[in-house]
């Protein structure tokens, strides 16, 4: 019998083992977990695959929809039932059952099977919350505001502040409006199922209940064409109601919808009188439904915010708090009734991941300068605000003025980021302690100067307010992290964490150039920099978000500014450059690869062709030359317009490459007149650029510039037969430079793509390992702690710009080898080659890709190499090895010769490519 039991005992985890092992997570619906006003009315699903044997590929699903979790837990798919669909898809499906209601909940679930077919289990239940369809959704909700818009007092477009000011302007002040606050109380009886309130707040908002702030959102909602457009953000509430009286707030600030002319502006704008919508849906127990709506009867005031500017900072004066104005009980008999008001716009769901509070940024050290002010260093640029705690005596206005960079006499310097820029806080007659952060603007800095306070325990004769705490909340783009990456060389390091902290700081709801100058949406890092941005952060719905902003920019001619939105027309040449407006072309077709989105080229299309038929009335017999060309290279001059390589070559390559990107996208939207037209086009495009250009007698491209060599190259505006030479000037001018770079915001990206693809990427490793020279080892050398504008860490501009992060890429698809082949779609047929380039010894890369983790790292040491690699579930891969011979190769000890699970061949460099499916592999190689 003991040896019966022990047999059994024995078999089950062999029984365990030999059965198919696989179940779901990471369910989204529309790229978020459980999201709430979603307004696509055929929402897409998506969801990942764990399986714990190899190779593993899904060969049907099935996706029931409901109104109820009761009816979820019977399998019944009230809304849709998909049922069995024989297909190896799990991202992205659409929806296709029953119309959805606006502002309502449903359930989902999902389970597949394998390619035995055998089934999972059904995953966890998940829910997503439609938007407001229609005007008629809002219930008859009203715009609110506590003043009318001033007469005259509208100024769209805005005005840039290097224009003639005082000629247009005069000495009228714009954007000066009271800051309102709002309240409304409302009773509830019975008990509640279900809460969702929609709030849109012009410019910003932040929205309370019963006391609480809703959310953790940091600038609400995100900013847009406000004449056109404007952004509601969804709120569950159903946990903060409670039996009897609640009560709603609302706090408006400006943002961009008001920039006053005065303190700090880049350009001044005023939309209006801060306004808000509201309306809150509540579902009760028994099934009936209940709204409550903004109008004239609810109650307005002035809040305790008595400036707000986007560019110069925000004023708090507690000597006008209503303490209770948020909770029940609080006698508002005194307030005016809300104004309700006209706004005409078109209000969409905030789909876009938001802002929040990221990272608390401590203080590292603090000192007074000979000025007398104490100066706080938090010892990192970074994007944000302070939360300060304050004791005071008496009512006094305390100034808080951030920097990223001190003057000689270590005075807080602004000169090259806006100033005056500052928060203020008026405190409280009498022995007061009060916590504060502003609430509607934020500026890139490090040090935060005091004025008119002192911190606490420092000598204090004036009996100024003391600050008892400062802290640092580095605020961005919520948006996941999805991928991380570390080498054995320090400095590469170093580097990938400088570029890092200028992409948090300029991830907001656009990607802005610099987090306190300017704010604006500045269009060629969007696709310049996507492909590094996307392997360290999941942008697909924040680039959702910019391709709608771009649309309502679009002019009736067809042209894209080069900021979006475009609160301001600019001149020479920033109002319309062909390297920036062809973000509108490039970065669509990049989110569709990355993560197989077709949205935004769908909806796009029609007004993509508009741009390149525009771009075609400027160009000149196919050359176009006009813009701000591959901006800040390294010339003779001081950084800004191109300087070594001319205007038509990155504009016409840029041309030529929209061309041929909107030849693919016409073919993947089955619209084959408009492949062959664009197909057509590229080649007019390509022999004008040819003609211009290229000198193949003389063996020079342009001015033989890095930027133009690179950019011919990757654009294949190269013939074969003229490749070998262009390629070779390109390494030779580098190699003759001493490896030191020289290429710009547009061309350094396409200096990269087109070595590493090249398999150059020991050119790569020794450009950007030097620090005597402007580059990134410059930065780091002069105390840079985010990238900046210029190679040359100038102080004269930005210190905290990212457009040219562009080596991030490389660290991913180069040293940690993660890629995608180029039919590929959302990394489901994936490359792992690393390149093991100078003196590196290890290198480690991941990648949270739609289909799950893929990771590679590598090591060299004791005469071996090793690469251990991850790939998800449902995907497949080829993994190149530094190997001419399959015998050296081992996975997890065993060899890879005649195993029937891997597929080996030759690559024309003389190295191992293996094919395999989903799983971990340990590959070592044996150098005898």
């Amino acid at each position: 019998m003991k040896k019966i039991l022990l047999l059994l005992l024995i078999s089950v985890p062999m029984i365990a083992f030999g059965h198919p092992q696989f179940s779901l997570y990471d369910l989204t619906c529309e790229g978020a977990e459980s999201p709430l006003g979603v307004e696509n009315r055929q929402p897409c699903f998506s969801w990942k695959i764990y399986a714990a044997q190899r190779n593993f590929l899904q060969s049907a699903y099935q996706i029931i929809v409901s109104g109820s979790e009761e009816d979820l837990a019977k399998d019944a798919g009230t809304l849709w039932d998909s049922k069995k669909v024989e297909s190896d898809k799990s991202i992205l499906v659409p929806f296709a059952g029953k119309a959805l209601s606006p502002a309502s909940v449903y359930y989902w679930k999902v389970r597949i099977w394998d390619k035995e077919g055998n089934a999972s289990a059904w995953s966890g239940v998940q829910k997503f919350t439609t938007g407001l369809f229609a005007e008629q959704d809002w219930q008859k909700a009203r715009w609110i505001a506590f003043e009318q818009d001033k007469k005259d007092g509208r100024l769209v477009p805005g005005i840039h502040v290097y224009d003639d000011l005082k000629k247009k302007l005069g000495d009228k002040k714009y954007g000066l409006y009271t800051l309102p606050q709002f309240r409304k109380a409302f009773t509830l009886k019975k008990a509640v199922k279900r809460a969702d309130a929609f709030v849109a707040g012009l410019g910003q908002f932040d929205f309370y209940l019963n006391g609480k702030k809703v959310g953790n959102h940091f600038l609400d909602a995100g900013w847009t064409k406000y004449d056109k457009q404007a952004l509601y953000v969804a709120f569950d509430v159903t946990g903060m109601l409670s039996n009897g009286q609640n009560v709603m707030g609302v706090m408006l600030g400006n943002g961009f919808y008001n920039v006053p002319n005065e303190r700090y502006f880049k350009l001044t704008t005023s939309y209006g009188a801060p306004k808000m919508r509201l309306l809150l849906k509540i579902e009760y127990e028994d099934g009936s439904v209940e709204y409550v709506t903004s109008n004239h009867h609810w109650k307005a005031s002035p809040s305790a915010i008595t400036y707000s500017s986007i560019y110069g900072g925000e004023d708090y004066d507690a000597t006008k708090e209503q303490n209770g104005w948020k909770s029940s009980g609080f006698d508002d008999s005194r307030w005016a009734n809300a104004l309700e008001v006209s706004n005409p716009i078109t209000l969409n769901s905030q789909q876009a991941t938001p802002l929040t509070v990221r990272t608390e940024m401590p203080v590292v050290t603090k000192f007074k300068n000979k000025k007398g002010y104490w100066v706080y260093d938090l010892g990192q640029n970074f994007s944000g605000i302070i939360r300060v705690k304050i004791h005071s005596n008496d009512s006094r206005q305390v100034l808080f003025r951030p920097a990223e960079l001190l003057n000689p006499d270590s005075t807080v310097n602004q000169s090259a980021t806006g100033q005056p820029f500052y928060f203020s806080y008026r405190t409280k007659a009498g022995d007061t302690e009060a916590e504060w952060q502003p609430q509607f603007c934020y500026y890139g800095f490090r040090y935060v100067q005091l004025e008119n306070c002192v911190p606490a325990g420092e000598g204090n004769a004036d009996n100024e307010p003391e600050i008892t705490s400062l802290t640092g909340l580095h605020t961005c783009n919520s948006a996941p992290e999805a991928g991380s990456f570390v080498c054995s060389k320090q400095m590469f390091n170093q580097i990938h964490n400088l570029i890092d902290w200028a992409i948090r700081s300029n991830m907001a709801s656009v990607l802005t150039d610099c987090p306190h100058r300017e704010k604006l949406g500045w269009q060629e890092e969007n696709y310049l920099m996507q492909n590094s941005l996307s392997y360290r952060y999941n942008l697909s719905r924040l680039y959702n978000k910019i391709f709608r902003d771009l649309q309502i920019s679009q002019r009736e001619d067809g042209c894209i500014p080069s900021i979006d939105p475009e609160y301001v027309r600019f001149t020479s040449g920033f109002e319309d450059s062909p390297e920036w407006g062809s973000s509108f072309i490039i970065a669509p077709w990049n989110q569709y690869k990355w993560y197989g989105i077709t949205s935004g080229l769908e909806s796009c299309y029609p007004d993509m062709q508009k741009y390149i038929t525009y771009l075609g009335t400027k160009a000149d017999h196919h050359i176009i030359s006009y813009g701000l060309g591959d901006w800040f290279d390294i010339g003779p001059e001081t950084p800004g317009y191109s300087q070594l390589t001319s205007y038509g070559v990155t504009a016409t390559a840029t041309y030529y490459y929209d061309v041929t990107i909107m030849q693919q996208i016409a073919t993947l939207l089955k619209k084959s007149d408009d492949a062959a037209y664009y197909q057509q086009l590229g080649k007019d495009i390509k022999k004008a650029f040819q003609d211009k250009y290229i000198n193949a007698t003389a063996k020079k491209v342009d001015r033989d510039s890095q930027t133009a060599n690179a950019m011919a190259l990757y654009m294949g505006l190269v013939e074969p037969e003229d490749t070998a030479w262009v390629m070779r000037n390109l390494i030779e001018g580098i190699r003759s430079k001493d490896n030191a770079l020289t290429a710009g915001d547009v061309g350094f990206t396409y200096l990269l793509k087109t070595l590493a693809d090249r398999g150059y990427s020991d050119i790569i490793y020794d450009m950007n390992s030097k620090y005597d020279v402007p580059g990134y080892g410059w930065q780091l050398a002069h105390g840079a702690t985010a990238l900046t504008e210029s190679w040359q860490a100038y102080g004269f501009v930005s210190n905290n710009h990212f457009m040219l992060g562009h080596l991030m890429e490389w660290f991913y698809n180069g040293l940690g080898g993660i890629k995608q082949s180029s039919a590929s779609v959302a990394y489901h047929d994936i490359v792992i080659e690393p390149q093991t380039a100078g003196n590196l010894t290890s290198a480690t890369a991941s990648y949270e890709s739609p289909y799950g983790t893929i990771r590679s790292s590598w090591k060299r040491s004791d005469g071996a190499y090793r690469l251990n690699v991850t790939i998800p579930a449902n995907a497949v891969a080829t993994v190149i090895l530094p190997s001419s011979d399959v015998h050296q190769v081992t996975d997890y000890g065993n060899p890879l010769s005649g195993n029937p699970d891997f597929q080996c061949s030759m690559t024309e460099h003389h190295q191992l490519s293996v094919k395999l499916g989903s799983g971990d592999y340990q590959f070592e190689i044996r150098y005898k």
